[in-house]
């Protein structure tokens, strides 16, 4: 018989699903962001512009601004449609990062910028392609927490600990919105609620809505200690891929997730896409079952099915404490949630 899931995982509330600590929670607290450059941020690009080409990309640092604002403000000042302009990921406003934007300018010269309070351009070269979303590898994180209270030996073995097993990969709280809302408007919405009046908007609630879905999945199986681990019938996703694999068809599944080379998965539901079985499947139906009416709505709307892995690899990890302060920096691949490592050593608050 297949465990049960736990109610409090499992509740479909109006707050996003609970995401429990696989490593026993922080060891410590501090303040996080007490002023936007003790968060930066550098994309790591799997691409450079070559030169030439229509399209003219801008690596652009920013402070206090977020992506999109900076999107609509390089649209504008171009005289461009807001199309026009690419960028390759969100980033954080109250932060200072360093990340590429893409100008379509077919047979017109580089606008001349007049740059406002906050952003700074570093780099400009044209390129034949618009930069679209997902093109950079990953996100290179430099943190500085103040006000730090934490036992020395117990912080430095958590984090040896993140730097050897990784951390559950959440979906951070920005994916969710302030005070959770995408969550909370996204799922009254599917369930017969108020429709968003904006595609934008639209696009932020559905996004808020599978990604509590895929956490309330994660978080059982951190529960039940196998967010890292190989379960009968799991899907498993190559480090650095997209691409999926049945488990059950290598019979060294389980040593090359021990070794960190594949991930095991979990679902953010939809219509079609590979289906896990066996146990991973059972415990994936058991905890959805809670959330029927989102997974019905989301299939009906024609949203494809897809799969995130449940592991975080958090590489290049490194770390100093120099009295209250504690200043980390460390890796993430794309899609991935700083403040989902932070989670796993520090409780954080805002100044």
């Amino acid at each position: 018989m297949s465990e049960a899931p736990s109610d409090a995982l499992n509740d479909p509330g109006e707050r996003p699903p609970a995401t429990p600590h696989a490593h026993g929670g922080p060891v410590g607290e501090a303040v996080l962001r007490a002023e936007p450059a003790d968060f930066q941020v550098d994309e790591i690009m799997t691409v450079e512009p070559e030169g030439e080409g229509e399209h003219l990309w801008l690596e652009i640092e920013k402070t206090d601004w977020n992506t999109e604002d900076v999107a609509l403000w390089l649209a504008k000042a171009a005289g461009l449609h807001r199309l026009s302009v690419g960028y390759s990921g969100l980033k954080d406003r109250r932060a200072v990062t360093r990340q590429w934007f893409s100008l379509h300018l077919p047979g017109k010269p580089d606008p001349d910028f007049h740059w406002p309070a906050g952003l700074r351009p570093l780099r400009a070269a044209r390129h034949r392609r618009k930069l679209n979303r997902g093109t950079h590898r990953g996100n290179a994180f430099r943190l500085r927490l103040r006000e730090l209270a934490a036992d020395p030996d117990a912080l430095t073995s958590r984090l040896e600990r993140i730097a050897a097993e990784g951390v559950p990969n959440y979906f951070g709280e920005q994916r969710f919105g302030r005070d959770g809302a995408n969550w909370t408007r996204g799922r009254a919405w599917l369930l017969g609620g108020e429709a968003p009046r904006k595609r934008p908007l639209r696009n932020f609630w559905l996004s808020g809505v599978r990604s509590g879905l895929f956490n309330a999945v994660l978080a059982e199986r951190v529960r039940r200690d196998v967010w890292h681990r190989v379960l009968d019938g799991d899907l498993l996703q190559p480090d650095g891929s997209r691409g999926l694999f049945v488990a059950d068809d290598d019979r060294d599944a389980g040593e090359r997730v021990r070794a960190g080379t594949v991930h095991p998965t979990a679902p953010l539901p939809g219509r079609t896409g590979m289906a896990s079985s066996g146990a991973c499947r059972q415990l994936e139906e058991a905890v959805l079952a809670g959330h029927a009416p989102l997974v019905e709505a989301l299939a009906e709307l024609g949203l494809d099915a897809e799969r995130r892995a449940t592991r975080l690899p958090v590489t290049a990890l490194e770390w100093q404490c120099a009295g209250d302060t504690l200043e980390l920096a460390f890796r993430l691949p794309t899609g991935a949630f700083a403040t989902a490592v932070l989670a796993e050593v520090l409780t954080t608050r805002a100044p």
